[in-house]
């Protein structure tokens, strides 16, 4: 554990001198409050007041999966695929630390910067909700288990997702292609949810992605939630995270890896 850590700390250190990674993480964390905020200032002229509240917060959970899976990107690209490019890779798969410790450490300090994303997500959206006059419903147990387990538990599962590609990849230009097409995932998943109600189910709370739609649409909306949905889905995320990253630990073992494309 203590050379996954050494491999997250380096990570992080490099994922911060990027500064033009960090800006544009920053900017696509902050697009949907903009978007958002930009929304409720042409409906504020509304007659009804909150007549817009609903679609305003449907889209605020679209964009909120969204920065689950931005926050990290540019990090998860230059990780693996910017390395083997750069063939700086090699060194490091030379040493003798394991592949799991290794995709272990970039695993987490990609989680760093997909959470900060998600958080500075979140904030943005606090502000734009409380300009609008849109009231959210009081923090209790259930809506912080909500938060931590249900939402929170969104960016590690997208890292894994990420930092896997990233390792198929054989090039930065090949990693940027397919992440970028990663992020309409949530973006396509969470259109379809807000436009066929019809499609949601009971069971559909505990699957990945998909339950943290729903469960932020309830937390948004007010409606009551089951004490043990998020602590589920938040459990069944992290482990289908892991299970995804032994894949790209197992993917690090192959020649072509080592030696070159």
């Amino acid at each position: 554990m203590r050379q996954a850590l050494t491999i997250a700390q380096k990570e992080v250190v490099d994922g911060l001198r990027d500064v033009r990674s960090l800006i544009a993480s920053l900017f696509y964390a902050l697009m949907g409050p903009a978007v958002v905020g930009l929304v409720s200032m042409a409906t504020r002229a509304d007659a009804k007041p909150g007549s817009g509240a609903e679609v305003l917060t449907g889209m605020m959970a679209i964009f909120t999966l969204v920065s689950a899976f931005v926050g990290g990107m540019n990090v998860a690209m230059d990780t693996v695929a910017g390395e083997r490019e750069r063939r700086s890779l090699l060194p490091l798969l030379l040493n003798p630390v394991s592949r799991r410790n290794i995709v272990l450490g970039k695993w987490l300090a990609v989680s760093f910067f997909a959470l900060a994303g998600l958080v500075v997500d979140v904030l943005g959206f606090l502000v734009v909700f409380a300009t609008a006059g849109i009231h959210i419903t009081a923090f209790g147990p259930r809506i912080l288990l909500l938060v931590t387990l249900g939402l929170f538990s969104l960016p590690f599962l997208a890292t894994s997702i990420q930092l896997l590609i990233s390792t198929i990849s054989r090039g930065v230009k090949e990693a940027q292609t397919y992440l970028s097409l990663i992020v309409f995932l949530p973006m396509g998943m969470g259109m379809f949810l807000v436009f066929s109600p019809a499609a949601k189910r009971a069971w559909c709370r505990f699957l990945p992605l998909v339950g943290q739609q729903l469960q932020l649409d309830a937390l948004m909306n007010g409606r009551e939630v089951a004490f043990f949905e998020p602590i589920v889905l938040g459990c069944l995320t992290v482990a289908l995270a892991i299970v995804i990253l032994l894949a790209a630990a197992n993917r690090l073992q192959r020649d072509e890896i080592i030696y070159g494309n």
